[in-house]
């Protein structure tokens, strides 16, 4: 096999001398001299039996100089693109061990962690999903690197760890298709008092955290009919899917039933009802490369699938 001649180094020298335009300033940006430059370039179209430069009246790529510069650029790139690979060995085999509240762990995270997974194949990603006041815990307590709520933190944690809010998640009002109101363009939110509801149990953090934010709203949850509660989201659709009353639910959560039109959403006028999704941490914890890592590319993903569905 015959000696190859050209080598990164060319490509290199080859990047500066087009990007300054002059030898002279390639040579003082890559700290050599301007000999040293000039001699390298020579020695190469002599081997190649090609010239790379004409020299005059300016400095400017021949043909094949030309052809030899663009395919500089994409080897140089590949170059750095192993480097960041092999940097990214360790952030690779990493775990990351994730909590998310019900809501969020049901119908959002695995769509997150699937585009996640795909951009980061060698990382292990442990998800537990629990209440928000038990994920603030086991934060807290180490057991967690983070977690994704949209639930009321535990008072007493709320100083304690690092809450960082990253998204809003719609609240809307569903009905069944034959609900006499559902195909009504929006509601007056004097009429949610006259609609049976179905709601999570009282005591859970998912329904305090929706009646806080209806709350926030103006919607007074006191004066509401609760005609029935559940223990599951997945209870409550089935239940408004047959009929049995109205509920306000994340909008994450019933994507799949507005597409099969088993459901129907209904506006309130003047009214676009959201909460926080917040990531907590723990501050003094150590935080590896992967949990910076993640924290972008969640936001990104989120950006993402939110223009996507709009």
């Amino acid at each position: 096999m015959n000696k190859f001649p050209i080598k990164i180094e060319h490509f290199i020298l080859l990047k500066a001398i087009v990007t300054f335009k002059s030898f002279k300033k390639a040579a003082n940006y890559l700290g050599i001299s301007q000999t040293s430059i000039t001699l390298q370039i020579k020695k190469l179209e002599k081997e190649l039996e090609i010239p790379i430069f004409y020299r005059t009246p300016t400095l400017s790529l021949t043909t094949a100089g030309y052809v030899l510069h663009k395919y500089g650029e994409k080897i140089i790139f590949l170059y750095e693109e192993v480097y960041k690979t092999l940097k990214d060995l360790d952030l690779n085999k990493d775990t990351l061990n994730i909590g998310a509240s019900q809501t969020i762990g049901t119908y959002l995270m695995p769509q997150l962690l699937g585009v996640f997974k795909k951009n980061y194949p060698f990382i292990t990603l442990k998800l537990e999903i629990h209440s928000t006041r038990r994920l603030a815990w086991y934060v807290a307590n180490g057991q967690l690197d983070f977690a994704i709520v949209g639930g009321i933190l535990p008072k007493e944690l709320k100083s304690t760890l690092d809450v960082v809010p990253y998204a809003n998640d719609e609240l809307v009002l569903i009905l069944s298709p034959s609900h006499p109101l559902a195909n009504m363009t929006e509601l007056r939110k004097e009429e949610l008092y006259k609609l049976n509801f179905v709601t999570l149990n009282s005591s859970s953090s998912i329904q305090q955290s929706i009646n806080s934010t209806l709350q926030q709203n103006g919607i007074d949850t006191q004066q509401l009919f609760i005609q029935m509660e559940l223990n599951t989201i997945e209870g409550i659709k089935n239940a408004v899917e047959s009929g049995l009353g109205a509920a306000f639910v994340s909008s994450s959560s019933i994507k799949k039933e507005l597409k099969l039109k088993t459901l129907s959403k209904i506006k309130i006028k003047n009214l676009f009802i959201n909460r926080t999704l917040f990531i907590i941490a723990h501050p003094n914890k150590y935080k590896k490369k992967i949990h910076k890592t993640f924290e972008l590319e969640l936001l990104s993903i989120i950006k993402t699938l939110s223009t996507e569905n709009d």
